[in-house]
């Protein structure tokens, strides 16, 4: 397997997750925010993920990503059944995209903490299936501080890096 395919393989893995997440959770549980932890819910973390991944799919069309051109769709947010329903449709996508199977150069879209402006930067499929990567974990470890919260068993393992579970487990080993 090439690098690009266990890069899209990766993000395929994340999103089956929260699909099975999504499963043990009822759309009040999914939308609520917890005592103290306002204004995070794990369906307004869950539904950035969604769209970070839409717009990187949108972007890979035109060669342009632009993160910050989200919907915000606030159905994605409160509904479990529409939550999964983009994450399949992303599944999907990232499983039979023909565009995704080499390497391109993107034109991403720098954040501006001023605003203003309109900069790009250059980048690559597999380095942005990288970082979708990446902001999945960081986004599934918010949402799972934010359900145990609320109560809700965690796997111990959502959430957390790869690198950090490899550490954690050759520590384990060591010990043992």
């Amino acid at each position: 397997m090439n690098r690009q395919s266990t890069l899209i393989q990766t993000n395929i893995r994340w999103l089956g997750q929260a699909i099975r997440l999504l499963d043990r959770l009822d759309d009040a549980m999914y939308a609520a925010t917890a005592p103290g932890l306002d204004p995070h819910r794990a369906g307004a973390h869950l539904r950035h993920i969604i769209e970070f991944y839409q717009a990187f799919l949108n972007g890979v069309q035109s060669g342009r990503i632009d993160y910050d051109a989200r919907r915000r769709d606030e159905c994605v947010e409160r509904s479990r059944s529409a939550a999964a329903a983009a994450i399949q449709s992303i599944i999907r996508t990232l499983d039979t995209c023909p565009a995704l199977r080499s390497d391109s150069i993107l034109s991403v879209r720098m954040e501006d903490a001023e605003g203003g402006g309109d900069c790009y930067m250059q980048s690559s499929i597999s380095r942005e299936l990288q970082v979708l990567s990446s902001h999945t974990i960081h986004h599934f470890a918010l949402i799972a501080v934010t359900l145990r919260m609320h109560g809700v068993d965690m796997d111990p393992d959502f959430g957390m890096a790869p690198s950090t579970l490899r550490y954690l487990a050759s520590k384990a080993a060591v010990a043992a």
